[in-house]
This record gives C-alpha cells, sequence and structure tokens, in this order.
C-alpha cells in the first residue's frame, strides 16, 4: 500500500515538474507559428506603406491642381481660364479615383492583417486554455491525497516542503495563464471591433468611388457642353457670361420681393405673420449625399461671376425634390431652358429657394408640408431649369434668413 502511494506520489511530481517547464515549450511552439504569422503581417504592413505613400504622392498632385485653379480663379474670366480650370477640375478628380482605388486597396490589405491577428489571438487562447487544463488535472490530483499520505511517501521534511512548493508553483503558474487569457481575450474583443470598423470604412471607399466617378462624367459633360455652347469663341463665351450673371442676379432679386410680398400678405390676411417654423427643423430636400459645391465655396467654378449662395446637392436627374419645411410657396418660376427655382418661406424668417429645377409641381400661394413633393431636380447642361451655366445634375438649395441668403448645413440634420 505504502509503496503503490509513493509510486503514485512520484509519478505526480513528475507530471508537475513536466508542467511547469510547459509553459516554455508550448509557447516556444506557439510563437513559432506566430513568428510565420508574423513574417506575414510583416509583408502586409510593408504594402500598406507602400499604398500610403503613394495616395500621399498623389494628394501632393491634388495640391498643386487646386493651386493652378484658385490662381486661374483670380485672373480675368475668358473661355480659356475656365477650360483651363475644367480641365484642372477634371485632373484633379481623376487624381482622386485613383487615390480611393488606392486607399481601397489599402483597407483589403489591412482587413487581410487584422484578420491574422485574430487567427493568432484566438490560437493562443487555445493553447493557454490546453496548459490550463493540464494544470486543473494535476492540482485534482493532488488534492484528492491527503497531508499524512504525501508526508508518508517522503524521506524527509526537506523532501516534503519540496514537494509542497511544487504544488505552490503550480498554483502560481495557474494564475500567471489565467491572467494571460484574459489580457489575450481582451485584445481579441479589440481586434474584431477594428475589422468590423475596417470592412465599415470599405464600404464608404466603395460608395465614394462610385460618387467620384460620377462627378468626373459631369465635369466632362460641363466641359463639352460650354464648348457646344461658345463654339470656342471667346466673344461667344463673354455672351455666355453676361447672360448667366443677368439671370441669376434677376433670379435674386424676384426671391427677395416674392418673400416680401407674401409676407406683407400673410401679415394682412392674418393680422400678422403667425407663420410657425417646424418643431423638428429642416429635412434634406433629396436623399442626403455629397456636396459638390458649398455655400460661398472659394472652389466653385463660376465664383469669378457671383458668390455661391447655396450649397449644391448632387441629385439625379429628375429626383423628386421635398420642402424641407412646411410654409407657402412665394416663387415658383419655370423659365423654360433658363433658371427655374421654387422658393418657400417658412417660420422665423426663414425660406428655402430649389434651383435647377426640372419640374415644378406647385404654384404660388400654396401651402406645402413639411416633406410635400414640390417638384424634381435637374441641372443637366443644356436641359429644363438648368439655366445658361450649371455644373451637371445636382439641387441648388438656398436658406435665407430675413432675405439675407446663409448657410444650408448650418440648419440641415
Amino acid at each position: 500500500m505504502l509503496k503503490s502511494v509513493k509510486l503514485i506520489l512520484i509519478l505526480t511530481i513528475f507530471l508537475i515538474a513536466t508542467f511547469l517547464v510547459a509553459p516554455f515549450y508550448v509557447f516556444s511552439q506557439s510563437s513559432g507559428n506566430k513568428s510565420a504569422i508574423q513574417a506575414e503581417i510583416e509583408e502586409l504592413n510593408a504594402q500598406i506603406k507602400t499604398k500610403q505613400s503613394s495616395i500621399e504622392e498623389i494628394q501632393t498632385k491634388q495640391k498643386k491642381y487646386k493651386e493652378q485653379i484658385a490662381q486661374k480663379q483670380g485672373e480675368q474670366a475668358s473661355l480659356k481660364n475656365q477650360i483651363t480650370i475644367l480641365n484642372g477640375n477634371i485632373s484633379k478628380t481623376e487624381l482622386e479615383i485613383r487615390s480611393t482605388q488606392i486607399d481601397i486597396d489599402k483597407t483589403n490589405l489591412e482587413i487581410k492583417k487584422v484578420t491574422l491577428e485574430i487567427q493568432e489571438k484566438e490560437a493562443d487562447i487555445t493553447k493557454k486554455k490546453e496548459y490550463l487544463e493540464s494544470l486543473l488535472r494535476l492540482i485534482a490530483k493532488y488534492d484528492d491525497k491527503s497531508t499524512l499520505e504525501v508526508l508518508l511517501v517522503n524521506n524527509s521534511l526537506s523532501e516534503f516542503l519540496d514537494q509542497v512548493q511544487y504544488i505552490k508553483d503550480l498554483n502560481g503558474n495557474l494564475k500567471n495563464v489565467l491572467g494571460k487569457v484574459k489580457i489575450v481575450k481582451q485584445e481579441l474583443e479589440e481586434e474584431n471591433e477594428g475589422l468590423e470598423k475596417k470592412k465599415k470604412e470599405l464600404e464608404e471607399l466603395r460608395k465614394k468611388l462610385q460618387e467620384i466617378k460620377a462627378e468626373i462624367n459631369d465635369q466632362k459633360v460641363n466641359k463639352q457642353y460650354i464648348l457646344d455652347k461658345t463654339r470656342q469663341s471667346e466673344s461667344e463665351y463673354q455672351k455666355l457670361l453676361a447672360k448667366a450673371k443677368a439671370e441669376q442676379n434677376a433670379a435674386n432679386a424676384a426671391i427677395v420681393e416674392a418673400e416680401r410680398s407674401i409676407r406683407r400678405k400673410l401679415a394682412e390676411q392674418q393680422g400678422k405673420d403667425k407663420l410657425k417654423f417646424n418643431d423638428n427643423g429642416f429635412i434634406w430636400p433629396v436623399p442626403k449625399n455629397v456636396i459638390t459645391a458649398y455655400f460661398h465655396d472659394p472652389d466653385y467654378p463660376y465664383r469669378h461671376i457671383f458668390e455661391h449662395p447655396g450649397a449644391d446637392i448632387r441629385a439625379g436627374q429628375g429626383t423628386p425634390l421635398r420642402a424641407a419645411a412646411s410654409g407657402y410657396v412665394a416663387k415658383a418660376k419655370n423659365n423654360g431652358y433658363g433658371y427655374s427655382y421654387i422658393m418657400i418661406v417658412h417660420g422665423d424668417g426663414l425660406s428655402t429657394v430649389y434651383g435647377h429645377v426640372s419640374r415644378i409641381n406647385v404654384k404660388v400661394d400654396d401651402f406645402v408640408a413639411q416633406g410635400q413633393i414640390i417638384g424634381a431636380s435637374g441641372g443637366m447642361p443644356g436641359t429644363k431649369g438648368a439655366g445658361y451655366l450649371t455644373t451637371g445634375p445636382h439641387l441648388h438649395f438656398e436658406t435665407r434668413l430675413n432675405g439675407i441668403p446663409v448657410n444650408p448645413l448650418n440648419y440641415l440634420p
């Protein structure tokens, strides 16, 4: 009986010693696998760095085009200058397409890298769990023996104390590995979150690429329209500019007068202007999309003719237009192939203007509810409602406060 107990204990001590050394073996094996994965990760990092360098080079070229365009915009308006500006914008947009495509490739590499890091951590957790199970089995075996049994099989107190130290080390190792497992699990969760973020970034970049491709097509159509309209004649171009400027000045004057007129009418009918503004603010008149020109945009291609008093929101030709807020129609100008627009007055001194419209569904004095379809977008050069100068299919959207244009993006959600 005593001999068998002693034999079991010797075997147990041997196993303890083996597993005390095991972490070095297990993790050295793990690091062997890790180095293979790590080599691939390092290669991916190198590729990512190369892609980033390419993006930065393109951005430098884009900056130069932007400076050239700004210089030309500051010069006298001429057909040659305008074509140079349009060509510059086209080249800048082509670079943006290249940059976005490289960014997509870079993001794909980053996704692959994060996926490898996740696999690495999952393998590490598996190995640590296997080692923990071995430790727990050893501890369970020891817990099955009484102190008396352990004392009997040891030849001296020193041997007994050595064995107790083994068990103590075993428990310490167990605690240490449990702590490491917890850390790796947390890192794994962070890696998974990072992966989801990268996937969303990839979808946004793909969407952006499609939008930029649509933009460059609009720019090319716009350039061809000007060349066809002017027959590449400087005098014809100057006539076109004069007509466009007169058209915009007339529209602005009509909009200002229309607002004054309808607010006077409301005051006479109701004793005072009781028109209230929507409690929930404005909504987007077309689906929220890319802004192709901002309020008083310094890059607006026709800034030398007039300041841009609104925001241009990309919208396909014929997209339904919705009232940004409830109010009364003050102006609904159908100008044939000239600049057509709709104006609505709201409460709190606010009004909105919808320009380059290809269809008008409302008339002056109509009350429209927020979200009601009031017409359709336009802006394609040479089409109904587009006007003499336009940059492609979009909605020109203005917000005015007490008759003065203000930045629409300060009001849109």
